[in-house]
């Protein structure tokens, strides 16, 4: 490989970095030509972008961006592949977990991930980040709680005379 392509992958590395806020380093090594396909075909059809790289070029990628990413030297040994993804963190780590159960196997495994610039090493996190909540799953989660005293409240006015309603209009007549 040339100086030129080596620099052009470069580049092309710190713009996927960028513009990704988050990114899988996987070891796929050991799998068979098959079985990679397939696992590239599950990532291509989730909008995941997963692609195999020299770990130095990752590292020389990585040491151009901002941000500290110095926590993922340990990772960047042996075969890595680096799956992209723009929006939902949890969804490399949901695809990995898929396809092992499909494939009946242990690998990819997972070296690190970054998410939001915060690493995470090693395969013990797998699990934690395919339970991670997507931001929209979040904002679901606080409208619904944002919503339901209100619509308690309201319930209970619309209610009958055992409710809320009922017991302001008992209340009122008391005093008659």
């Amino acid at each position: 490989m040339t100086r030129e392509e080596k620099a052009t992958i470069i580049d092309e590395l710190k713009d996927k970095f960028t513009k990704n806020g988050h990114f899988y380093i996987t070891d796929a090594s050991g799998l068979s030509v098959a079985q990679i396909n397939a696992f590239r075909r599950i990532c291509f059809d989730k909008g995941i972008e997963y692609k195999v790289f020299k770990n130095t070029l990752i590292k020389k990628a990585l040491d151009d961006i901002e941000g500290d990413f110095s926590g993922l030297d340990e990772a960047l040994k042996g075969s890595s592949g680096v799956m992209f993804v723009e929006e939902t963190a949890n969804l490399p780590a949901k695809t990995i977990t898929e396809y092992r159960k499909k494939q009946g196997g242990e690998k990819p495994l997972l070296k690190a991930a970054s998410i939001e610039n915060d690493i995470f090493l090693g395969e013990d996190n797998l699990k934690m980040l395919s339970e991670l909540k997507s931001k929209n799953e979040l904002l679901g989660e606080v409208i619904g709680l944002l919503q339901s005293p209100a619509k308690n409240v309201i319930s209970a006015l619309q209610g009958g005379k055992n409710t809320l309603a009922g017991l302001v209009k008992t209340l009122s007549e008391r005093e008659n």
